[in-house]
C-alpha cells in the first residue's frame, strides 16, 4: 500500500480548501458585517448568527458538525467490528431530531434561550447553571474536541504518510481559521462541507463496493459487492444482538461480546439509545446552537432537513466498513490486511483510512477533502460552543460583566485558541484506547443521563426544583463510575439507561418533598399550541419514521 497523495489529489484538495476558505472570508467580511451593522449586536452575531441562517444552512451545519472523524473513522471501524447494527446511532438520531424539533425547540425559542446553562439558570438556579457549564467545558474539550482531532489525525496519517502530530496540527489550524469568523461563517461554510462530505463519502462507498466485487467476486460492480456482504458476512447484517452469540475484535488484541456495545432491545427499553440521542441533539450546545438564533418555523425545518441527512449516513460511513471487513476476512487485498493489522492486533479504526489509501488517484483527493471537511466542520462547531458557554455563562457572569461586545468577541476568540491548544496536546494519548467511537460514547455517557433528566423534567414537569436537579446532575458521574467498575459486564448503554432512571427518581423525590404539591415559581409556562407543526413537517416526520421502520423490518 502506497502512502501519500499524488499531485492531482493535492490539487483537488487545494481547490476545496480555497473554496471553503474564500467563501468563509466573504461571509465574514460582507454578510457578517452587514447583519451586525443592522442589528448592532456583535456578540449574538458571533456566537449565534442570530436570524441569518436559513433552514438549509441550519440543517447542513448540524450534520456537518455531527458527522466527523468519529463517524468516518470510528463508526466505520465499528461497522467493521459490529456490522450494520451500528447504524442505530444514525437511524435513531434521525427520529430523535424530529422529536426535538417538535418538543424541545419551542421550549428554547419561546423562552429566549441561547445557551444550555442559561436554560438551567432560568428554570432552576445559578448554582446548577455554573456547575453544568464547567462540566460541559471539560466534556467538550477533553472528550469531544480531543477525540475529533485524534481520529482525524489518525486517518490523515494513514492517508498521507505525514506523522500524527503534523496531521493534528494541520486540522487544528484549518479549523481555527473557520471558527474565528463566528457562527455565521461556520453555518454557511458548513453547507459546502456537507456537499463535500456527502459527495466524497458516497464516492468512497461506491469504490469500496466495486473493489469488493473485483477482489472477491466477478467484477460485476456495486450490486455484486452488496450481495457479497450478504453472502460472506450475513452475521454483520443484523440490527439486534443477543448476549453471548456474537463476539468481535475489541481493537486491543482480544474479543468482546457485541451485545456489550449494542445490547439488543434493552438499549431501547431501558432507554440508553434514546438518552444518547436526545442529550446529544437536544441538550447539547454544540448541536442545538445553530437553531436557537432562528424563528421556530425555520429552526424546525432545518432540524427536519438534518434528520433526512442523518439517515443518509449509513450509506456513507457504514457500508465502507462492511466492505473492508469482507475484504479483510477473505484475505482479498494484502494492503488492507496489513493496514488493519497492527503487530498482529486487528484495529477496526484503521479500516476506513486504509480503504481510502487504495482509492484511485484523484478520487483519493476527493475523499481526502470529504474527510477533512467533516473533521474541520465538527471542530469549528465544537470550539464555537466552548467559547459561547465560557464567555456568556462563565466569564461575563463571574469575571467581567461589563465587557463591551468587542471585548467579548475578542476574548471569545482567545477561548477558541486555548481550547484547541489543550485538545491538541491531549489527543496523542487517546492511542491507548481500542475504539475511538466507543470511547466517545462511553465517557460522554457518564454525564448525559443526569443532563437529560434535569432538562426533561425542567421542561415538562412544573414541580421540578433546583435542589432535585442538582442532586440528579451530581449523581450521574459517580453512579456511572460505580456501575462501570462494580458491574463491568453491564453494557454501557444499559448503564446509561439505569443511571438515568435513578436520577429521575432522585430528582422527583426531592422535588416532591420540597414543593409540597405546588408548582415551582421558576417553571416555564407552556402553551400546547407551541407543539403544533405544519402539514409539510408532518409529512417529512412520517417519512423519517417509515425509513427507520423498514431498516428494522428487513435487517432484524
Amino acid at each position: 500500500m502506497k502512502l501519500g497523495l499524488e499531485t492531482i489529489d493535492y490539487i483537488i484538495f487545494l481547490v476545496y480548501f480555497i473554496i471553503v476558505a474564500g467563501y468563509g472570508y466573504w461571509v465574514y467580511r460582507y454578510k457578517g458585517k452587514k447583519t451586525t451593522d443592522v442589528k448592532g449586536n456583535e456578540v449574538k452575531d458571533f456566537f449565534l448568527a442570530e436570524g441569518s441562517l436559513t433552514w438549509w444552512a441550519i440543517g447542513s451545519s448540524i450534520i456537518a458538525s455531527n458527522i466527523s472523524a468519529e463517524q468516518f473513522i470510528g463508526m466505520s471501524g465499528q461497522a467493521f467490528q459490529l456490522g450494520l447494527a451500528i447504524s442505530v446511532y444514525e437511524l435513531v438520531g434521525g427520529l430523535s431530531l424530529v422529536i426535538i424539533a417538535i418538543y424541545f425547540l419551542p421550549m428554547y425559542i419561546r423562552n429566549n434561550i441561547y445557551t444550555m446553562p442559561q436554560f438551567l439558570q432560568l428554570r432552576y438556579d445559578k448554582r446548577l447553571a455554573t456547575i453544568m457549564a464547567v462540566f460541559w467545558l471539560f466534556l467538550y474539550i477533553l472528550v469531544n474536541l480531543t477525540s475529533i482531532i485524534y481520529l482525524g489525525a489518525l486517518s490523515l496519517e494513514t492517508m498521507t504518510g505525514f506523522n500524527f502530530m503534523a496531521c493534528a496540527l494541520f486540522l487544528t489550524v484549518f479549523a481555527v481559521f473557520i471558527t474565528l469568523g463566528g457562527m455565521k461563517v461556520i453555518g454557511y461554510t458548513d453547507v459546502i462541507q456537507v456537499v463535500c462530505l456527502v459527495a466524497g463519502g458516497l464516492a468512497t462507498t461506491y469504490l469500496a463496493l466495486n473493489l469488493l466485487s473485483d477482489k472477491v467476486g466477478t467484477g460485476a460492480g456495486i450490486f455484486e459487492g452488496l450481495s457479497l456482504i450478504k453472502e460472506k458476512a450475513d452475521h454483520h447484517l443484523h440490527m439486534v444482538f443477543e448476549p453471548g452469540k456474537f463476539f468481535v475484535h475489541d481493537g486491543r488484541g482480544g474479543q468482546v461480546d457485541a451485545y456489550s456495545q449494542l445490547p439488543g432491545l434493552m438499549m431501547f427499553i431501558i432507554g440508553g439509545q434514546w438518552i444518547v440521542n436526545f442529550n446529544y441533539f437536544g441538550c447539547n450546545q454544540y448541536m442545538i446552537q445553530r437553531a436557537l438564533g432562528a424563528d421556530l418555523g425555520t429552526a424546525r425545518n432545518g432540524v427536519l432537513f438534518a434528520a433526512f441527512l442523518k439517515l443518509m449516513m449509513p450509506f456513507i460511513v457504514v457500508l465502507p466498513g462492511l466492505a473492508a471487513y469482507v475484504l479483510f476476512q477473505e484475505n482479498a487485498d494484502a494492503a488492507i490486511v496489513r493496514g488493519i493489522t497492527d503487530h498482529s492486533i486487528v484495529k477496526p479504526d484503521n479500516a476506513y483510512p486504509v480503504l481510502l489509501n487504495i482509492l484511485p488517484t484523484g478520487l483519493k483527493g476527493l475523499s481526502f477533502a470529504a474527510l477533512t471537511a467533516a473533521i474541520v466542520a465538527s471542530l469549528a462547531g465544537k470550539a464555537n460552543s466552548i467559547s459561547t458557554i465560557y464567555m456568556l455563562d462563565i466569564h461575563k457572569k463571574f469575571f467581567n460583566p461589563n465587557m463591551t461586545d468587542k471585548q467579548t468577541v475578542w476574548l471569545g476568540r482567545v477561548a477558541i485558541l486555548v481550547s484547541f491548544a489543550i485538545a491538541l496536546m491531549i489527543s496523542p494519548f487517546l492511542k491507548n484506547f481500542g475504539q475511538g467511537f466507543e470511547y466517545i460514547q462511553e465517557y460522554t455517557g457518564f454525564i448525559s443521563p443526569g443532563i437529560l433528566c434535569i432538562f426533561l423534567l425542567g421542561m415538562f414537569w412544573k414541580r421540578a426544583t433546583a435542589n432535585g436537579a442538582l442532586a440528579a446532575a451530581l449523581l450521574s458521574i459517580p453512579l456511572s463510575a460505580l456501575f462501570k467498575y462494580q458491574i463491568p459486564d453491564m453494557p454501557f448503554l444499559n448503564r446509561m439507561g439505569t443511571v438515568f432512571w435513578i436520577c429521575v427518581v432522585v430528582q422527583v423525590a426531592i422535588s416532591l418533598f420540597e414543593s409540597k404539591g405546588k408548582d415551582s415559581q421558576k417553571a416555564f409556562e407552556v402553551d400546547k399550541h407551541w407543539f403544533a407543526t405544519s402539514n409539510s413537517f408532518r409529512v417529512g416526520a412520517v417519512g423519517v419514521c417509515a425509513l427507520l421502520t423498514l431498516v428494522y423490518v428487513f435487517f432484524w
